[in-house]
């Protein structure tokens, strides 16, 4: 097993007013040489934005954004005729392709909206354009591993690429094993509550771990916690 650790105070920060954000990843005016992807996962940012507020229309293309609500929901408008509202419990996905421009705001007015963005690098390039979100049950994650992004599986939403997506609830004393879906990917371990042990490590609330040249791994939780894994092709 290779390893590598990112602590939360570890990461790229910006405010701007309407906009907090954390950036894992070299990621607009955050740029560190060492900390430019974990293969194909290129960004993965902390973003609280204030009630009302929100990024305006902006252009993507050749890129799979994933975007999960932690507190709140986010209202979302695109050149494809999507206009959706993704609530927290829910999953976006949309695969930027060929091109389209979107809008992403704060469905509320007065309460902030924290959710986690997500790109990673598709396998395909210049496909059409398209969008999927999707409610997935918090108690079947309980104790077990729920994917909820997936290239082969129709209960989850599809990307192009040969990642996995998966949410995770562990009690206290549990433990878990995960098992890369395809020999050679990596996995990124991203904690949103908790403190879990992998490794020989122990990671508290917004630590991140990578890991990599392994056939599965064990996840022991030191209290009750909440993981993201994203499993992605390293090269």
């Amino acid at each position: 097993m290779k390893k590598i650790v990112h602590r939360a105070e570890t990461r790229g920060t910006a405010n701007f007013g309407w906009l907090t954000s954390r950036h894992t990843f070299s990621f607009g005016q955050y740029y560190n040489p060492e900390r430019i992807h974990f293969g194909m996962l290129r960004v993965l940012n902390d973003d609280i934005v204030t009630g009302g507020a929100g990024f305006p229309t902006h252009p993507h293309d050749n890129m799979e954004i994933v975007s999960i609500p932690l507190k709140g929901a986010l209202a979302h408008r695109d050149s494809t005729g999507t206009e959706k509202v993704i609530n927290t419990g829910e999953v976006q996905i949309m695969s930027a392709g060929s091109g389209l421009t979107h809008s992403e705001y704060n469905a509320s007015k007065e309460d902030d909206v924290n959710f986690l963005q997500i790109w990673v690098i598709p396998k395909e390039k210049d496909i059409t354009p398209r969008y999927d979100q999707k409610e997935f049950e918090v108690s079947k994650r309980k104790n077990k591993i729920q994917t909820v992004v997936s290239p082969n599986d129709e209960s989850a939403l599809w990307i192009n690429q040969d990642s996995w997506f998966a949410l995770s609830n562990l009690d206290q004393d549990r433990s878990i094993s995960y098992k890369p879906n395809k020999l050679g990917n990596g996995v990124y371990l991203f904690v949103l509550e908790g403190k879990v042990s992998i490794g020989g490590e122990e990671l508290g609330k917004r630590d991140a771990i990578g890991i990599t040249e392994i056939n599965e791994f064990n996840i022991s939780a030191n209290e009750n916690s909440e993981m993201l894994l994203i499993e992605v092709p390293m090269n």
